[in-house]
């Protein structure tokens, strides 16, 4: 490469890291590598957790879009209020009862062995109405919309 262009790239090269150009290039390629993860595999989990809540499926790469875990809620215990958003929820109750608290509707009371469906964009919230630890696994999905 001749003396004269190789200043000329060299100050463009510069020029574009200080403009940040060179950043936006890196950041627009790197979803590309994404669509190279592995595809989801089958798995098994054990139900332990030592705390009241905790992650089973984390999402995308590990599943195609679902999430899961096992929730532990002592005696008058809630999770809080949340909404599912764009996905739906469902929850599978394995021990204990309780009241699935939907915005705006009266509460829904459960027993183990149960479950509860939560459709999408819904603000809710679990609670253990019972004398003993409710646990229950949730799973969250993304919604097709009609």
């Amino acid at each position: 490469m001749k003396k004269e262009h190789k200043k000329t790239r060299e100050a463009g090269l510069d020029w574009l890291s200080r403009s940040g150009l060179v950043m936006a290039v890196f950041s627009i390629s790197i979803p590309c590598l994404s669509s190279q993860t592995a595809p989801p595999h089958a798995l098994t989990l054990p139900l332990n957790c030592a705390s009241g809540d905790c992650s089973l499926l984390h999402g995308a790469p590990q599943t195609a879009g679902m999430r899961s875990g096992f929730v532990r809620l002592k005696p008058g215990d809630s999770v809080g209020w949340h909404t599912t958003g764009q996905n739906e929820e469902s929850l599978v109750i394995l021990h204990g009862q309780g009241d699935a608290l939907i915005d705006g509707e009266p509460g829904r009371s459960f027993t183990a062995p149960g479950f509860v469906y939560i459709p999408p964009a819904t603000r809710h919230n679990v609670k253990n109405t019972g004398g003993e630890v409710l646990e229950y696994v949730y799973v969250v999905a993304p919604a097709k919309t009609p």
